[in-house]
């Protein structure tokens, strides 16, 4: 299984420098998954940096993969990741779904960097 942090999706969707290190784990439909936390941050991204529809069509094509809630469960280990690794709330919702799905989180987030478990590219 394999989750795109949310640096990867906006890198692919705007073609850029490392949007092929990106594409091998997008699409690959069949094992992709995205956190909840990754719908919120790319629309948000999209939506006032492009446009409300630019927005919505990245959505659509992130929704080619498995979508995961943020449960308890998530949530729990989260706050512990954060804690553990003093990484800010939502990459630690992140790094919580990727680990409990034993995923690999592929970023080219810098608080990603040297963590086990993740494909990170420099940006």
């Amino acid at each position: 299984m394999n989750l795109v942090d949310s640096s990867g999706w906006l890198e692919y969707f705007a073609d850029g420098r490392n949007a092929e290190f990106f594409s091998v784990p997008i699409e690959d439909t069949g094992n992709c998954i995205v956190s909840a936390i990754n719908i919120y941050e790319v629309f948000r991204k999209l939506l006032g940096e492009r446009n409300e529809q630019v927005a919505l069509q990245a959505i659509a094509v992130m929704h080619q993969c498995r979508i995961q809630p943020v449960d308890e469960q998530v949530a729990l280990s989260a706050a512990k990741i954060s804690h553990d690794l003093r990484l800010p709330m939502a990459d630690s919702v992140i790094l919580a779904t990727t680990r409990l799905y034993e995923a690999v989180l592929w970023t080219q987030d810098a608080d990603f960097k040297g963590i086990e478990g993740v494909r990170y590219i420099k940006k």
